[in-house]
């Protein structure tokens, strides 16, 4: 029920969901799993304990499931799980966990990873999220769902991206992002909310305006550290769900450092 051309090397022990099309040259390894439908153009490489989920299309020469780039790496068997209905373009590459990174390198679904992108070991993508051509996610980094990256961004190792973030072209990101956060530059700052992103998905004027003036008190005040304004707005922001995703967001974790407006804390 699959569609396997005869120069591809399906390994014994793989398996093909029904309705697969595995294009020329393809390699496919001993402990690869591929969903209901997956199609996998010419010369594409799943290898490792690396399971696809249905609908996905990878594109010539991805390279997915191949070891980890962390000279720390001993062999041990962790897992690339990739979600449903993803596009996978030219040259992509994708690594599994590691041991002392949880085992695991997660994908979600209906996600575009678009020519030479990066997703490094240990890496948590949520849904819908876009990489542009040559994005790249270090080790560890964690990408919640809707974010977007533009053309030859990258994100530093163990770095949190808000769901709705927008990260610019050619942007350095060493520090965490907040939800809905627009950062740009060579050491990314933040400048302000991911407004179009918001208007797309069709988020309601009023919410939008509470945003900002959350984004206001959060960053344009002067009183007190980043993470005790965010404390300041707990008690308001249970009416607000896109302010209480910020603050919460920016409160989940100790002693972390926030990508602020240039010339901010």
């Amino acid at each position: 029920m699959s569609e396997i051309h005869p120069t591809a090397i399906v390994e014994d022990g793989a398996s093909v969901g029904e309705g697969s099309v595995i294009g020329p040259y393809c390699i496919v390894g001993p402990n690869v799993v591929l969903g209901k439908g997956v199609k996998l153009e010419a010369h594409v490489v799943v290898t490792g304990h690396t399971s696809v989920g249905a609908g996905t299309h990878i594109f010539p020469f991805a390279s997915i499931g191949h070891k980890p780039q962390d000279l720390k790496f001993a062999g041990e068997i962790t897992k690339l799980e990739i979600g449903e209905n993803n596009q996978i373009r030219e040259h992509v590459t994708m690594n599994p966990g590691t041991e002392h990174g949880g085992g695991l390198t997660k994908v979600g679904n209906n996600c575009l990873f678009m020519m030479g992108a990066h997703v490094g070991h240990d890496c948590l993508v949520g849904d819908h999220a876009i990489l542009a051509n040559n994005a790249t996610l270090a080790g560890h980094v964690e990408l919640e769902s809707h974010v977007i990256m533009g053309g030859l961004s990258a994100i530093r190792q163990w770095s949190r991206i808000g769901s709705g973030a927008i990260i610019g072209g050619m942007a350095g990101v060493e520090f965490d992002v907040i939800p809905f956060g627009a950062v740009t530059g060579n050491r990314a700052t933040l400048d302000g909310l991911n407004l179009i992103g918001l208007k797309r998905t069709g988020v309601p004027r009023e919410d939008i305006h509470a945003l900002r003036a959350a984004y206001r008190q959060l960053f344009e005040a002067a009183e007190g550290t980043l993470r005790e304004r965010a404390e300041n707005m707990l008690g308001e922001a249970q009416t607000q769900p896109l302010v209480k995703q910020v603050v919460d967001f920016i409160l989940a974790r100790e002693n972390r450092k926030f990508c602020t407006p240039r010339g901010s804390d």
